[in-house]
């Protein structure tokens, strides 16, 4: 009996992009000998297979082809080329309304679900109370799905697709839409599981997740299969893709982006910058870059709770300063500040600044903020006569990814040393 659960062979699936729509009318009637479309490959000769107990875990930037895969893998799409074998009945959460009829209420929804995967009513009827029991949405089971919000629905979707006694749950980014009890909830269930026996696969941006709870991890990207192996080795080349950073065996590209083009190169560049930042100041000094570089000295935005991490900015004088104070800080998502510092709290002498002048300062620690995303501010302030001046500063410029493998209570980890005796 063979100990593979999934095996994904040489598949590809190919898209026909057209410019017009009355050239997609054209190539439907077959009424022109012109090719009229230009073809996407969404997946190009995937290969990889999937051991039966295994926890594997896709990652990879939006467009890469994640969910196709996952979808062909199912079932809901079918491949252009290539083959897709499955070993075991399959259990899979997608994204949301995948497999639910709105109009119909959760209770019926959960016998729809059931009986698509094969199971008798008297069979539903076994497992009905586990599942209401794992959602937890009270009477909305009663009503129809379409009043659901986006978290009743997952709860519901996904408290069906463990409880039917799957072989393979295959779970596609639902889980980032509940609370982070629900969350904490569902990969408990992923360790019971894992410990049945039971095949994961499942794409998620967490990549604290995937580093925790998978054995293996798949990269992909525009298509291909970039690399598989060891979660914490998938996360490392990932955060190169991010940043364009992939051939070490190139000598330019295997520099770090400060040295590379004689430092021409802006480090915010390889950062995802918020559209809406907030940005005001009087612009007398002005923060012109700024990057997060972690300990192999490469720029990326994912760093590793628990190793050293600096946030570099530079800044420009326009005008004299005579003693400038720079300052970092990080929010969570809902906007409360959790840490940071400035030159005037480490008490960093900075000599008096001319106009033209350039000064790059660099705030070197541990990370040791839980794993999770968090919004970078930068600023440039002063002292003048005596007068707080905000020089320039930068609310919540871009983000921060901190992967972890072990997260403990509250926002921060005081790493806290243990003695049972």
């Amino acid at each position: 009996m063979s100990d593979i659960a999934i095996k994904v062979d040489k598949v590809s699936k190919v898209y026909r992009l057209y410019d017009r729509q009355r050239d997609r009318l054209k190539d439907a009637l077959n009424l022109t000998k012109k090719q009229c479309y230009r073809e996407h490959f969404a997946l190009d000769k995937l290969d990889f297979e999937i051991k039966k107990g295994e926890t594997v875990g896709i990652i990879g930037t939006n467009g890469s082809g994640k969910s196709t895969i996952l979808k062909i893998i199912t079932g809901v799409l079918n491949p252009t080329d290539g083959e897709v074998t499955v070993d075991g009945r399959i259990s899979a959460l997608l994204e949301l309304g995948a497999g639910f009829n709105m109009e119909y209420t959760g209770i019926e929804n959960v016998y729809l679900n059931g009986t698509m995967i094969g199971f008798t009513k008297e069979e539903i009827d076994e497992r009905l109370q586990d599942i209401l029991d794992f959602a937890d949405i009270g009477d909305f089971v009663n009503q129809p799905v379409k009043t659901y919000s986006s978290g009743m629905f997952v709860r519901l979707a996904f408290a069906v697709a463990i409880n039917i006694d799957p072989e393979i749950l295959i779970v596609d980014e639902a889980l980032s839409v509940g609370d982070v009890f629900f969350q904490s909830k569902c990969y408990h269930k992923f360790e019971e599981f894992k410990k049945m026996g039971k095949t994961i696969l499942f794409v998620s941006h967490d990549l604290s997740s995937i580093t925790k709870y998978c054995d293996r991890a798949i990269l992909l990207n525009k298509g291909h299969k970039l690399f598989e192996g060891t979660p914490k080795e998938a996360v490392d080349m990932y955060k190169r893709v991010l940043v364009n950073q992939l051939d070490d065996d190139d000598e330019e590209n295997g520099k770090t982006l400060w040295e590379h083009d004689g430092g021409e190169t802006l480090w915010r560049s390889t950062l995802p910058i918020n559209p809406e930042v907030l940005e005001y100041g009087s612009k007398k000094a002005e923060i012109v870059d700024f990057a997060f570089v972690d300990n192999t000295g490469r720029y990326s935005n994912v760093i590793e709770k628990g190793s050293e991490m600096t946030v570099k900015m530079k800044v420009l004088f326009h005008e004299d300063i005579a003693e400038p104070i720079f300052a970092f800080s990080f929010k969570n998502l809902l906007g409360i500040e959790l840490c940071g510092t400035n030159t005037m709290f480490e008490k960093i002498e900075i000599t008096p600044k001319k106009a033209g002048d350039v000064q790059i300062i660099s705030f070197k620690q541990k990370m040791d903020l839980q794993g999770g995303e968090y919004l970078l501010s930068l600023g440039c302030t002063g002292y003048p006569h005596g007068e707080f001046t905000v020089y320039h500063r930068l609310y919540d410029v871009c983000n921060l990814t901190v992967v972890s493998t072990k997260n403990t209570v509250g926002y921060y980890d005081m790493n806290s040393e243990i003695t049972v005796e």
